[in-house]
């Protein structure tokens, strides 16, 4: 973002009363951790993403050898 992007956001919030800019300041806190969380997922699961298609190729492979078992849901 450009530095005359945030300037133009600071004087929109300095503009409102005090108690209107602590929401704001939460609300961006909150929203700025929430794709920080989402970068952290995104992240593991282009890490894991290679495990998770070996183990479905292995699970194909194990049905199509006929080696695997239906899952029966009423034990769980």
């Amino acid at each position: 973002m450009s530095a005359a992007a945030i300037a133009t956001i600071v004087k929109m919030v300095e503009s409102l009363p005090d108690e209107l800019q602590e929401k704001v300041v939460e609300h961006i806190r909150d929203y700025i951790a929430d794709l920080e969380d989402e970068k952290r997922w995104d992240t593991s699961f282009q890490r894991t993403q290679g495990n998770l298609v070996a183990a479905a190729r292995k699970a194909r492979q194990e049905i199509a050898a006929g080696q695997s078992v239906p899952m029966d849901y009423e034990q769980l």
